[in-house]
């Protein structure tokens, strides 16, 4: 590997340089849309986390597909505005197909969830390869749904995305208690009164918008792991929903910032597997070095808990020497103890260990 020349470090400087200052408008638009995305997915993702419906999101981003390709056939362009709302109406139909399929069926969630998602998918690459065979002028991009593009973003679609994040962000701090009963005891919730069935398709909703808003940005096949792994990492940290909710949306936007980053440095690659791959190494760091769950903190509380048993185990078998020679009739020698000798007999503990 080459050693990077004395021309290489002031590239690198002004690259940075021009990254944090946000001089380039394509960067900053990039970084917004992608901070916007990982704030609503981290948000919503962790209520999905939680109600055991994580793959509830890669369904709906894959549902997404073939609204896209429908609205573009009916508007006849590319408008931002049309096709987000195609995709928001396929998502929703998917997310009612799953509910019909496992409410009137003996089929599982997440057999519904498989057949939604390939059956909606199937149509849309469908109906997107007929678009780019018979292509009406403007077809070109639209491909970008699948993978995304964040680099293709543009003002337009930043306000777009502005306007869903905040609300999709400011119905959850409003329901955040309804949502919080729903989840964790939707049965207590009905029995106070609660419209319980009304909160789920609510949050249902909720959801499909944060897939909505990310399309552009990570595409269908990566949308599910910005539902997922912010949350994932945030519950290595917290027990508690809210603080949770706090953190995921934190790493989503930290994994946003760091994903367009390496993008803005290695322009070759695309920005939207950057952000998952930053999202998966926040949860690496996080698996590994959380305060109590991570497997550091782990093992060294395990290590921790078997230097106490040993040492209870030592001090029960010298109560229990002390028993036997006062049972026997001996003298017992307070001062001097029982011999390592003595211990070892009963305890199988290695020299240095029982003398430690």
């Amino acid at each position: 590997m080459a050693q990077p020349g004395p021309d290489t470090l002031p590239g690198i400087w002004d690259t940075l340089a021009r990254f944090v200052s946000l001089r380039d408008a394509n960067v900053r638009w990039v970084l917004a849309g992608s901070a916007l995305l990982g704030s609503a997915s981290g948000a919503l993702g962790a209520f999905a986390l939680l109600r055991r419906r994580a793959l509830l999101g890669d369904a709906l981003a894959h549902a997404a597909l073939p609204g896209v390709c429908l609205a573009y056939l009916v508007v006849g362009g590319k408008d931002p505005l049309a096709l987000l709302l195609g995709a928001a109406i396929t998502a929703s139909l998917g997310t009612l197909a799953v509910g019909a399929i496992t409410r009137y069926s003996r089929v599982k969630p997440d057999a519904a969830l498989a057949l939604v998602l390939s059956v909606f998918f199937g149509v849309g690459i469908a109906l997107l390869t007929w678009i780019q065979r018979h292509p009406r002028g403007d077809a070109s991009g639209l491909d970008r749904f699948i993978f995304g593009q964040a680099a293709a973003l543009v003002p337009a679609d930043l306000r777009l995305m502005s306007v869903l994040t905040i609300a999709l962000c400011a119905i959850t701090v409003a329901l955040f208690k309804e949502f919080k009963l729903t989840s964790f005891d939707p049965a207590y919730g009905a029995a106070l009164g609660y419209p319980v069935r009304l909160l789920e398709g609510l949050l249902a909703a909720l959801i499909v918008l944060a897939v909505v808003v990310g399309l552009q940005a990570v595409g269908v096949v990566l949308m599910a792991a910005m539902l997922v792994i912010p949350p994932a990492t945030a519950r290595q940290w917290t027990d508690r929903l809210a603080v949770m909710v706090a953190l995921s949306a934190g790493f989503g936007t930290l994994a946003a910032v760091c994903g367009t980053l390496a993008s803005f440095f290695a322009p070759q690659l695309p920005t939207g597997p950057l952000i998952v791959l930053a999202a998966a190494a926040i949860f690496a760091v996080s698996l590994a070095f959380a305060r109590r769950r991570g497997v550091v903190a782990s093992a060294l509380e395990r290590a921790r808990r078997r230097l106490r048993i040993r040492d209870e185990n030592v001090l029960k078998t010298l109560y229990q020497l002390e028993e036997r020679r006062t049972a026997a009739g001996r003298e017992v020698r307070p001062r001097h103890g029982s011999h390592l000798e003595e211990i070892a007999a009963v305890r199988a503990l290695g020299p240095r260990a029982l003398r430690r």
